[in-house]
């Protein structure tokens, strides 16, 4: 009976370093005596001098907490997978409820504990509290995001609802950013929440996304598109782009110097009327909802340092279709801001499209 063990990285050095381990037992005591006879000194770390499990410990065999099972004597099968997952794991530490809150994260080699608290450290700024935005910061917040800057100068509409999932009846009225934030808040009291019930302007952006590690343009016009790009590739900072419209959508993540900009894709916002808005032309809310969660993989990604981020990519979504096609796409040498001889080197702010409301 051949169990998988995950181990975390105060214990990898017992284990010669290696984060996985096979070894075999018909429950987790019998499990982890046997781990001990393979790796001395596991089970004086993992049980105290009266041989109870330590509490700052937690064990889940494949994802399921023992301590709702039947603690170290919950009976194991060929082919389980036994994670042990202890409060301190690589840094200043987890708390318990912190662990118990994030444990279906923290139990991924890709995050452990270590990612996690990359995660709680992690400062998002989301321009946007609408359709992209509020499923983006749905899943920030309860990824545990430490610092989320919510931006938008809109009241909630009635229209919002069928896409917006941050808003409610009762917020019809409420700046957006305050509704978003009292959404997140009910959903974890562990992470701070900035709002900024305005416009970005090329007055004020770089000021606000100084604070922030990566930004989330969540907007639905042009001007606040070109506006973020051109903020972010000056400033270096990581962005993630997406956009809708009535059953499409397309996401990229934007790096300053290391992948092309949204310039370097559509050089420059089309003319008046050329391209609807989503007040025209209208927007299937489950499109929104999927790109926006889209964007927070991306973002994730980004503060783990794993996977591969859609940087020179262009995926596009087709929900009639359901098809998702990617897109390669270059830096252009001629873009006007990240290119050879970039001509826009200040902000400036631009012709109203899309029926940007004052």
């Amino acid at each position: 009976m051949s169990i998988k063990v995950r181990i975390p990285t105060p214990l990898q050095k017992l284990t010669n370093n290696n984060i996985e381990v096979e070894c075999e037992g018909t429950n987790v005591r019998e499990l982890i005596i046997n781990l001990d006879k393979k790796y001395p000194g596991i089970k004086e770390r993992i049980y105290d001098e009266n041989n109870n499990l330590r509490r700052f410990i937690n064990f889940f065999v494949n994802d399921k907490d023992i301590r709702f099972l039947q603690g170290d004597k919950t009976e194991l099968k060929d082919g389980d997978e036994l994670s042990i997952i202890p409060a301190i794991a690589g840094g200043a530490g987890l708390t318990e409820e912190q662990i118990e809150r994030y444990s279906r994260q923290i139990i991924l080699p890709e995050v452990g504990g270590k990612g996690q608290e990359k995660i709680l450290n992690a400062k998002v700024l989301i321009i946007g509290c609408g359709g992209l935005g509020a499923p983006c910061a749905y899943y920030l917040a309860a990824a545990g995001v430490g610092k989320i800057g919510l931006v938008d100068s809109d009241k909630v509409e009635l229209n919002n609802l069928q896409r917006q999932i941050t808003h409610f009846m009762k917020d019809v009225g409420k700046h957006k950013t305050e509704s978003t934030k009292e959404k997140l808040e009910s959903i974890n009291s562990d992470i701070k929440i900035v709002t900024y019930p305005l416009r970005v302007t090329s007055n004020n952006i770089m000021d606000i996304i100084k604070e922030y590690d990566i930004i989330v343009d969540g907007s639905d016009n042009f001007p606040t598109r070109y506006l973020v790009n051109d903020a972010c590739v000056i400033s270096k900072k990581p962005l993630s782009h997406a956009g809708i419209l009535r059953f499409d959508g397309q996401i990229t993540t934007i790096i300053p110097n290391f992948g092309p900009c949204y310039r370097c894709i559509f050089p420059d916002p089309p003319p008046v009327g050329m391209v609807p808005s989503c007040q025209e032309a209208g927007i299937l809310g489950v499109v929104a909802g999927v790109l926006g969660v889209l964007q927070a993989t991306e973002v994730l990604k980004y503060i783990l340092g794993k996977g591969e981020l859609l940087v020179g990519k262009l995926l596009v979504f087709n929900s009639l279709e359901m098809s998702f096609r990617k897109l390669n796409i270059q830096r252009s040498e001629e873009c006007p801001v990240c290119g050879k001889n970039p001509t826009i080197k200040e902000l400036i702010d631009y012709e109203q499209f899309c029926q940007v409301k004052s």
